[in-house]
């Protein structure tokens, strides 16, 4: 959602040319504060629990969605340290991080995809964003055309080296 008002001097904003893109700004040059509408990071996890990939489906997607345990980043954290806290929150796991797979842009959503491999024991305790998880056998995990499927898509690809 684009802000209306200034955040500074709470004037509505005006759409200008502002480095060869239109954007919203202030229209007091005495203020000059700029909408720059910059990407999200958001953490995305390819877990692994007992030869298994665990698909999740958040509360509110469609039946067929499944997705990767993604989440955005808290002030402070660092990437690895968020996508742990979101396979805790989201699974109730403590998860190992295996390492980085990469970073994929998700322009639908304005956001950029820092995804990680990550493995994890025990019991699944489904958190309360989702509408549920599934396990899904390694060899049958099928990449979706998206962000966080061009991430699983790369996982597989490096364990075939």
């Amino acid at each position: 959602m684009e802000p209306r008002y200034c955040l500074l001097c709470a004037r509505p904003l005006e759409r200008r040319l502002i480095d060869g893109l239109e954007r919203l700004a202030c229209p007091d040059p005495a203020c000059g504060w700029v909408h720059w509408n910059n990407p999200l990071p958001v953490v995305a996890g390819v877990v692994e629990h007992e030869g298994n990939i665990i698909l999740i489906q958040n509360k509110g997607w469609a039946a067929d969605w499944w997705g990767l345990v993604t989440g955005f980043l808290e002030k402070g954290e660092s990437p690895a340290e968020g996508v742990v806290r979101e396979v805790r929150e989201e699974l109730g796991l403590e998860a190992s991080l295996g390492g980085l797979i990469g970073a994929y842009g998700f322009p639908r959503q304005n956001q950029v995809i820092i995804a990680y491999h990550l493995t994890a024991e025990g019991p699944i305790v489904q958190g309360d964003e989702l509408a549920g998880y599934k396990p899904v056998p390694i060899e049958k995990v099928r990449p979706w055309p998206s962000a966080t499927g061009e991430a699983l898509a790369a996982w597989l690809a490096s364990r075939k080296n």
